[in-house]
């Protein structure tokens, strides 16, 4: 299932952001359900992230294009974990390079169930 999330991600960050992360992995944790992603900036991203403003802009990019892609990728969690997504929180460290996703869920995930 875990392996499953992360292909979907990845397709997902591929499909919105242009490109895929260089690493990904994620977790399920009864009701949540955690991605983190690194290596997820562009080369134009990074050299943006040279500024504060520029660290602004591309958090702000990056959660505009979440948005408009979330219902896509909380339907995909959906499918695969067999449970509603409720919300979808997220986080960009910019410096680092890394992104978290965090879905939670109506009910705890069981394994080998959907």
């Amino acid at each position: 299932m875990e392996n499953s999330i992360r292909n979907a991600v990845i397709r997902f960050e591929q499909e919105f952001m242009g490109r895929g992360p260089d690493e990904v992995r994620a977790l399920v944790a009864r009701d949540l359900v955690v991605v983190r992603l690194k290596g997820v900036l562009t080369p134009a991203e990074r050299q943006l992230a040279k500024t504060v403003e520029g660290v602004e802009m591309v958090k702000q990019l990056r959660q505009n294009l979440i948005a408009q892609g979330r219902d896509k990728l909380c339907e995909q969690v959906g499918e695969i974990t067999g449970a509603k997504v409720l919300g979808l929180f997220t986080d960009i460290d910019v410096q680092l390079g890394e992104r978290v996703l965090v879905f939670t869920t109506d009910r705890e995930i069981q394994y080998g169930t959907r």
